[in-house]
């Protein structure tokens, strides 16, 4: 999961409640669907700075609560209201994370493109943008093996 860093960044997510924040604003489709029929309680979270210099991951997350109504389509004073949306039948979702650990080493966009073992790695295809991937288990583990952590997660 990817987000700017000024918007809100894996230090915001440490800072929260409970190490825990409600996963919103997601507005793709392709994304939502897979917040929605794909994570599930307990699923590992990649905590990824988008839009930053430089990109890349920052921390460890893990999904706490699947798939729920995101309240701000409905909130018209909220950047993400959309009008269109129905509260009988909600448009948009999104999954509430808990932080695990900040990986002690930054992996970069240019470590991960570097990596051989990840050339297949869906968020590094060309032109893909979503702020929602799925990481296969190999995937994973070479990420946090990378940011330090490998085996402990």
């Amino acid at each position: 999961m990817k987000s700017e860093p000024e918007v809100f960044s894996f230090e915001d997510l440490l800072a929260a409640k409970g190490r825990r924040a409600f996963w919103d604003g997601v507005r793709n489709y392709q994304a939502r669907n897979l917040m929605r029929d794909a994570m599930a309680p307990g699923d590992r979270v990649l905590f990824y700075h988008s839009n930053a210099d430089p990109t890349g991951v920052a921390g460890l997350c893990e999904v706490v609560k699947g798939a729920q109504s995101d309240p701000t389509q409905f909130d018209p004073e909220d950047e993400h209201h959309d009008p269109r949306s129905d509260p009988l039948e909600p448009t948009w979702v999104g999954v509430t994370v808990r932080a695990l650990a900040a990986l002690p080493r930054f992996v970069t966009l240019a470590d991960l493109k570097a990596e051989p073992r990840l050339a297949g790695m869906g968020c590094l295809a060309r032109g893909n943008r979503l702020s929602v991937q799925p990481v296969t288990p190999k995937e994973w583990g070479i990420v946090i093996g990378l940011g330090g952590l490998a085996g402990k997660y």
